[in-house]
């Protein structure tokens, strides 16, 4: 690649993937509706509002591959989460489509299935249960990566990301976390591979306690090498072990489970 879009620059993802992807493309693309700070010498700052398609066109002109971690990433009244992750996203999209359709790695949630039981076997042919309008939001961009995929060839990895953090950090992520390191090498397997078509990933480490498998996903010669495992002890140390019956324990969306619904 020759230049590489990373949305949601600012973003606390965001601000990982631009310290260790610079490695992909001579040149980082990057945007937020945020400020970003001032650019390196291989970097583009672009201030960009997904919902306006216009300034969304412009920002996928010349670039080679799109890391999309842009729009809204915890649960919001409806208006801002469609004009975020829904409006937003059918831009990309679009912009993509008249720009010769390079590859997406788009940020997808385990929050699609967040109403399944901890206990239960979840895979990608999994009926969606979304656990909130977060979760409703990337239901609505898996479809959308798919229908641009079956209808025009665009090629996107649909990444359901666990919980990606430096570590982990309560009873919840002992499952669900992707480690930094494990994020990179995921994204550095997506823009190698010869053929991507349109995967579903389930972003997690190789943490024991993982309810996902991404067996039907091996071709890609993506594994993960880090572990929540050591974190537990410290985890349980702190006081952040929930009650049996508490839905961090229970429901695979954990507290997004038990968030009210906003009237807008």
């Amino acid at each position: 690649m020759r230049r590489l879009l990373i949305t949601g620059a600012a973003g606390g993802l965001g601000r990982m993937a631009r310290q260790r992807l610079v490695h992909l493309a001579p040149t980082l693309r990057l945007s937020d509706i945020i400020p970003m700070g001032m650019p390196a010498e291989n970097e583009e700052i672009v201030t960009c509002d997904l919902s306006d398609a216009a300034a969304v066109n412009e920002l996928v002109k010349g670039c080679d591959g799109i890391v999309h971690l842009g729009g809204i990433s915890t649960e919001q009244s409806f208006s801002v989460v469609l004009d975020a992750n829904i409006v937003g996203l059918r831009n990309l999209y679009e912009a993509a489509r008249h720009n010769g359709m390079p590859r997406i790695f788009f940020a997808s949630s385990n929050h699609v299935v967040g109403f399944y039981r901890q206990d239960e076997q979840v895979d990608i042919d999994s009926a969606v249960r979304p656990d909130g309008l977060y979760g409703v939001s990337k239901c609505f961009g898996e479809a959308l990566a798919r229908f641009y995929h079956d209808k025009l060839g665009q090629e996107t990895a649909i990444v359901r990301i666990g919980s990606c953090f430096e570590s982990p950090t309560d009873y919840r992520m002992l499952a669900t976390w992707l480690s930094y390191d494990d994020f990179v090498s995921l994204v550095e397997r997506v823009f190698a591979v010869p053929k991507l078509g349109c995967p579903t990933i389930w972003g997690v480490s190789a943490n024991s306690r993982a309810w996902w498998s991404n067996e039907h996903v091996s071709h890609l010669g993506w594994h993960p090498k880090d572990s929540a495992d050591p974190y537990e002890t410290a985890i349980r140390n702190a006081g952040n072990w929930p009650a049996p019956d508490h839905p961090l324990v229970t429901l695979q969306g954990g507290n997004n489970t038990q968030d009210s619904l906003s009237d807008d």
